[in-house]
């Protein structure tokens, strides 16, 4: 929800709060699910697909992916 739209709802202390913790939540979700991304596309270098064939290309990513998430971080 945008920010505007969410201040109209503060006016209203129980709602205000309810959809204050609403969009946190969804922050939060979105923030792990677009850690992989971060990962391959900086540490690794994968900035662009490289067509060599869609099977070598969904090999690569899948083996990225999977070393992404073993990075602790």
């Amino acid at each position: 929800m945008r920010p505007s739209v969410r201040q109209k709802w503060r006016r209203t202390p129980r709602i205000g709060k309810l959809i204050d913790c609403v969009e946190r939540i969804k922050a939060a979700v979105r923030a792990k699910a677009e850690h992989p991304f971060r990962v391959v596309k900086r540490q690794f270098g994968y900035t662009k697909v490289r067509y060599r064939g869609l099977k070598k290309n969904m090999a690569q990513l899948k083996t990225l992916f999977a070393l992404a998430t073993m990075c602790p971080q």
